[in-house]
């Protein structure tokens, strides 16, 4: 034997933070984020081979920081220099172990790990993954806010030619503000599905309120998603016999573990997958447990760059069955510092002309 390392052995790792400044404040019912504070990771093999990948923390969501994101994988570039990259699985579920579950780590490392693998032996992610399909519609956000800027984002999003609006609720003000954003929304792009997210936000009471005055004002919702605290399955459950409307688990949903707790329950008709939750092998998990559940797909994700979005758009669009996109950060940060990714066109996501790996490259010296 010669000694040689395989041409798949991971030569280097390299982090950096990955600062982008965001056009307007991202709000939820939880926080807002004034920047996409993130990580940068760059694999390389040992023939040379380069994949990239990104952690977008959002502290607001699950209280993970670009501080912590940023540890973890400094730390794991230690140890995974001389493994394979094609155990990524594997690999992640020992940053997992090891970092206390940093869930948008493990997505870095496992997207970067995956991505080198893939681009070696020239095939596209979205191929990777089943090759189902290329192609998505996305929604677009309205973030929370007044009531004149709810309108003022409807105007914008229908002017892009995207049919589907998600709107935050659990603002500050309660379920008459939320009410009144909404209609805002409704009225400026009549006709247009609503995904109401609350992204934990509400107790039942306001919940109550909100769906009740929903009904007074005419409007039905396309989908509810996670108005109640991550752990009140109990609460999940009563909402949807409540309002007889479709519901979305989000932050409820984190493991395969989560998923069949909550199809057991009955207390979602769909789960948000954010490969930032836990990583891309148990998210694969999580799809798993649905499609066995007979629950509904939706693709999600945090305050994420075209590298990260697009990555998840080549998952989606490949596995196939999503009915829902919300791949729409990009479109919030005031520059993007890669090239490549996914093609938008007005609401359609396209993936197919990706050649290998998910695409994405830095544009400048960032690694």
């Amino acid at each position: 034997m010669s000694g040689r390392p395989i041409p798949t052995e991971v030569q280097e790792v390299r982090v950096v933070p990955l600062d982008i400044p965001l056009r307007a404040p991202f709000g939820i019912s939880r926080g807002a984020q004034q920047t996409a504070a993130n990580a940068l990771v760059r694999v390389q093999l040992a023939d040379g081979t380069v994949g990239y990948g990104e952690a977008a923390p959002f502290p607001a969501y699950n209280g993970e920081t670009q501080a912590s994101a940023l540890e973890a994988l400094s730390l794991a570039a230690e140890w995974v220099r001389g493994r394979d990259a094609a155990g990524w699985r594997g690999i992640g579920a020992e940053l997992r172990s090891r970092s206390g579950g940093c869930g948008s780590g493990v997505c870095a490392l496992e997207t970067a790990l995956l991505d080198a693998v893939c681009r070696r032996e020239g095939v596209p992610l979205w191929r990777h993954f089943g090759g189902a399909g290329t192609e998505l519609e996305t929604d677009m956000t309205v973030t929370l806010g007044t009531s004149g800027e709810a309108r003022d984002a409807a105007r914008h999003i229908r002017g892009r030619g995207i049919r589907m609006i998600k709107v935050k609720v659990g603002a500050p003000g309660g379920a008459k503000e939320d009410l009144d954003r909404i209609l805002a929304v409704a009225q400026e792009a009549p006709g247009a599905p609503l995904i109401l997210d609350g992204n934990a936000g509400l107790g039942r009471a306001g919940a109550s309120r909100l769906a009740a005055g929903l009904k007074a004002g005419g409007i039905t919702p396309a989908l509810l998603e996670q108005w109640l605290p991550r752990d009140d399955i109990d609460g999940m459950r009563a909402l949807r016999a409540e309002t007889g409307w479709p519901q979305a688990a989000d932050e409820s949903v984190s493991s395969a573990a989560d998923a069949r707790l909550l199809a057991r329950a009955g207390a979602a008709d769909v789960f948000n997958i954010k490969l930032m939750k836990a990583g891309i092998a148990e998210a694969l998990e999580v799809v798993a447990v649905a499609r066995h559940a007979g629950i509904g797909l939706m693709i999600g994700g945090n305050v994420e760059s075209m590298l990260a979005m697009t990555v998840s758009a080549c998952l989606a669009a490949g596995l196939g069955g999503f009915a829902y996109a919300d791949l729409d950060t990009p479109l919030f940060l005031a520059k993007n510092p890669f090239e490549g990714g996914y093609r938008l066109d007005g609401a359609r996501i396209s993936v197919g002309h990706i050649g290998a790996g998910h695409g994405v490259v830095p544009a400048g010296l960032l690694l």
